[in-house]
Formats: structure tokens, sequence, C-alpha cells
């Protein structure tokens, strides 16, 4: 049974959104600007020319083939599964919009649709945010087929996000018989990482992970991220960065493992480091964000250009209503705002933090309290840390600067 690990893994670095935005801003229309175009058929950006790789060319030959049959369930399963493997793994919205597409027509209609476009369209809500909407079509499918293994573990990741820590503990549960060990390992151990057992549960999944016999690079590229973030979380960096770098060996490229080494490398105090591994690397939006906070604290050539690229990302999201990137941008305000912006990082921290519950949630939101000396407001993270018993270092520095 193959599940789709990159889909729908607990490590946090598989869960994050990237803005729907194009990659390269009209930079000509001004810091100060979002660009509005005036008539319907204006181009609105020239997308960067990509060499057309194998599943790329699959997928374009599986949408030609279900736009003649548009009804084709398994057709349309096929293109929503491909088109989010691709969404993920280029950090490019525009394939979530392809997989969303196809399965628009299954639903709605006299016919139940099948459970693996439920679970498809779960994960694509719980991209959006829509997180009370992926459990409704997570609920649907067990109802139907309580052995299904992906709907356990989607289900699984949607409720750690939330928090929700024994309902996320009884859906790894239900995959003990379901699912590879390694598979249940990670899904039981991301959940202890969270709730006071940080180097246990790094321990125990490293002993899983030496047992795994890991049928691709995806799925071994997956269980090593999950490894570095829980080896960061136990407060091993060394472990970790080596988790993460192994994971690049086998996922060349991976978005999401070059954020969390980012990351990783930044609260280690080498944005040097960031620099040079996310030079190039700026039409992608999680990257272009660490680029510039490391840029910054480098005094690099340029810091400046790539914060206010940003910062026109950030404006054309808001001016198309889109709620999932609060966190980012909350974090770039108090990163790399004036100090009169450091109030709206509060405020969108805090709405956040109202729609989702994981450590970085909790971090951003305690980093905005502090730049904007309300410490009062970081009360609700501090309240889920105790509960949680959360180890992460990082939370733990601020809890200290809070208290």
């Amino acid at each position: 049974m193959k599940l789709a690990l990159g889909l729908a893994g607990l490590a946090g670095v598989g869960a994050v959104a990237v803005l729907a935005f194009p990659a390269t801003a009209r930079r000509a229309e001004g810091a100060g600007r979002v660009f509005v175009p005036t008539r319907d058929d204006e181009v609105l950006e020239r997308l960067p020319a990509r060499t057309e790789g194998r599943r790329t060319r699959e997928l374009r030959q599986l949408r030609a083939a279900l736009a003649e049959r548009p009804r084709d369930a398994a057709l349309a399963v096929r293109v929503a599964r491909l088109a989010i493997e691709l969404s993920r793994a280029r950090a490019d919205p525009r394939y979530q919009g392809y997989a969303e597409a196809a399965l628009a027509p299954l639903f709605g209609g006299p016919v139940e649709p099948p459970t693996a476009a439920l679970t498809l369209r779960a994960t694509l809500r719980q991209s959006q945010h829509d997180f009370p909407g992926a459990l409704a079509d997570l609920d649907r499918v067990v109802a139907r087929a309580p052995d299904d293994a992906q709907a356990w573990l989607t289900r699984a990741v949607v409720l750690t996000v939330l928090a929700r820590y024994p309902e996320a503990r009884a859906a790894c549960a239900r995959l003990e018989r379901l699912a590879p060990p390694v598979v249940v390992a990670v899904c039981r151990e991301t959940l202890a990482s969270l709730t006071g057992q940080a180097a246990g549960a790094y321990a125990r999944l490293s002993r899983a992970a030496e047992d795994a016999r890991l049928a691709t690079p995806e799925e071994g590229a997956w269980v090593a991220s999950t490894l570095g973030e829980l080896a960061a979380r136990a407060g091993d960096v060394h472990a970790g960065r080596r988790h993460l770098e192994r994971a690049l060996e086998l996922e060349p490229g991976d978005p999401y493992v070059l954020a969390a080494l980012a990351d990783l490398e930044l609260d280690a105090a080498r944005p040097a480091e960031v620099v040079r591994r996310l030079s190039g690397k700026e039409d992608n939006d999680l990257l272009l964000l660490r680029l510039a906070i490391a840029e910054a604290i480098e005094h690099a050539p340029g810091a400046e250009a790539h914060a206010a690229l940003l910062g026109e990302r950030f404006r054309a999201s808001r001016l198309r209503g889109d709620v999932v990137h609060r966190r980012e941008e909350a974090r770039y305000l108090v990163a790399l705002g004036d100090p009169p912006e450091r109030a709206r990082a509060l405020e969108l921290a805090q709405a956040n933090w109202e729609v989702q519950r994981e450590v970085p949630d909790a971090r951003v939101l305690m980093e905005a309290a502090l730049a904007a000396k309300a410490p009062a407001a970081a009360r609700p993270a501090l309240t889920w840390l105790v509960a949680s018993g959360c180890e992460d270092p990082a939370l733990q520095r601020l809890r200290r600067e809070l208290e």
C-alpha cells in the first residue's frame, strides 16, 4: 500500500501554505501599490519557462483526457493526486487549482464521490486552512471505509494542527494494522514530541527508521525530515541539520525541507548559511521570507529589495482576500517591518492562532507580543505551551522572556 506521505506528513514542514502569487511580482508598479488589471484579457505575468519533466507531461496528458471525460472518477482522482504532489514538490499553487478543477465535477451530483476524491479534497481544504471542511470529508471517508489508512493519517495531521492531541492520537492508533510500522511511528512520535516527550520521541522514531524498508526516495525524505524536526525540538541542532540535509539528498530542492533547514540555521545564528543556500530561490515565497530575514541580519546588498518584494506579495494576497498566509506575514512584519507595523503583526498572529495551533503558530504569536510590547497577548500560546508540555527550545526561551 502506498500512502501519500508528502501530502499528509505530520512534520510541520509539510503543512506550510505558499502565497498564490506569480513568482516575479511587478516591481515596476512600485513597492507601495498592488497591480490591478484593467482588462480581462490583460497578461498578468509571464511565467518562467520550466523544463517539462515526466510528471508534468503525465499531468498534461491526463488533464487533456479528463477534459473529454470530466466525470470519469478514476481519472479525476489520478489528475488531482498528481497535481497535489506537484504542488507540494514545486510550491506552486497553480497545481492545487488543477486538482480542485479535476475533483469539482464529482461533487454535488446524485452519485456519492469515491472515498479517494473525498480524501484528496480534504487535503486541499487542509492546505486552504478549512480544517472543519477537511475533517467533514474525512469523517465521510472513514464512515464508508474504516480501513482507509490515508484518511486516518490525514485526519491525524489536521487534528494535530488544531492541537486536538487525544483525537490525533486515536487516529494514529487506527493506523496500527493498516500502515507500515514507520508510518505509525511518525504519526505517534510527532505527537509525543509535542506533548513532553521530545527526546524519547526522537529516539524511538530513529529506531523505527533504522528498521524500515522505505520503497521510494519520497518516503525516505518524509521520514528524514520528520526526524530533523523532532531532533531540533529535542534540542539536538546537529542531528536536526543532518536529517534535513539527508532529506534534501533524497528529494533535492524540496521547498518545505529547505524552509525547515533555513529556520534551523537562523536559530543557530548562521544567517550566512541561509543566504548561501537560498540565493537564487526567490521565486518561492517561503524561501524568500527566510532569505530576506537572513540578508537583513547579514546586511546583505539584496536585503531591502527582497523585503520590499515580499511586502508586495503579501499586499497582493490581502487584496485577493487570502487568509492562509497570516503566520508568514506576521513573521515578516516582526522581523522586517517598521515599528508601527508591529501592532498589525500581533493582530495577524492572533487571528492565525484562532485557526491553527502548531509550534510555528505559537512562536509567531509570542514573538509578535514581545515586539508589540504586549506580553499579555501571548497568553493563549503560553497556556497551550504549559498544557501540551511542548519542550521546543525556542518556545521555552520566549516563555522566559515573556514572564
